[in-house]
């Protein structure tokens, strides 16, 4: 198997500095990083469906803002991977997106191997 060139070496560490940017970016603002927290832990007394994911509704009783404003913020999260969404008839569930978060640990690590 051919050794890949510079040039696609460069693109791949590109593109892995443009997905990291949008997610550091999405979690920079607090409210969107307590929506991801909050749908990371499960944190939901109701609405969950059988792998423990919360409901967009479910999510939104958790804080103080319009549903409008949670369903922009997890717009954000999803355009950033770092959620992925789920509708099950009337209702949408979320969950983290197990890659996305791989990608972030892998680049901490690096960053405290330094």
């Amino acid at each position: 198997m051919p050794e890949k060139t510079k040039k696609e070496k460069n693109n791949k560490k590109t593109e892995r500095m443009v997905r990291l940017s949008s997610v550091f970016k999405a979690l920079s603002n607090e409210t969107r990083l307590a929506v991801f927290e909050n749908i990371r832990l499960g944190q939901c007394k109701t609405m969950m469906n059988e792998d423990n994911r919360p409901s967009v509704c479910c999510v939104a009783s958790n804080f103080n803002i319009s549903l409008s404003t949670i369903s922009h913020h997890l717009k954000e999260l999803r355009n950033a991977g770092l959620i992925d969404c789920e509708r099950k008839g009337q209702s949408i569930f979320c969950k983290p997106n197990k890659e996305t978060v791989k990608i972030i640990i892998e680049y901490l690590k690096s960053v405290m191997n330094k």
